[in-house]
C-alpha cells in the first residue's frame, strides 16, 4: 500500500495561509488525499503519506503543532477484516 500513514494534526499560529501550507506539505513529502482547512490562527491538516515525519517537520516551521494523529492504515484494514470475519 502506498501512502499508508493517515496523518492528521492542527497548526496554531498567526497569519497562517491554507494555500501556502498546502503547497509546503506537498513539497515536503509525497502523498495523497490532502485536506487543509482553517483560518489565520488554526489550520487542520489531513494527509496520507509514507513519510509523516517530513510533513510534521514542515508543519512545525509554520506554527505550533497539536493533536497529532498518525495511523497505519494497513493495520486498520486488517483489524476491521478480523472483526468482520469473527462475526460470521
Amino acid at each position: 500500500m502506498v501512502n499508508k500513514f493517515d496523518t492528521q494534526f492542527l497548526i496554531e499560529g498567526s497569519n497562517l495561509d491554507e494555500d501556502d501550507i498546502r503547497a509546503g506539505i506537498m513539497a515536503s513529502a509525497e502523498g495523497d488525499c490532502l485536506i487543509v482547512v482553517g483560518d489565520e490562527e488554526v489550520v487542520k491538516v489531513h494527509y496520507h503519506t509514507d513519510t509523516p515525519w517530513k510533513v510534521l517537520e514542515y508543519a512545525a516551521t509554520q506554527g505550533d503543532i497539536h493533536t497529532i494523529i498518525i495511523e497505519n492504515m494497513v493495520f486498520s484494514i486488517f483489524s476491521w477484516k478480523d472483526i468482520i470475519s469473527r462475526r460470521r
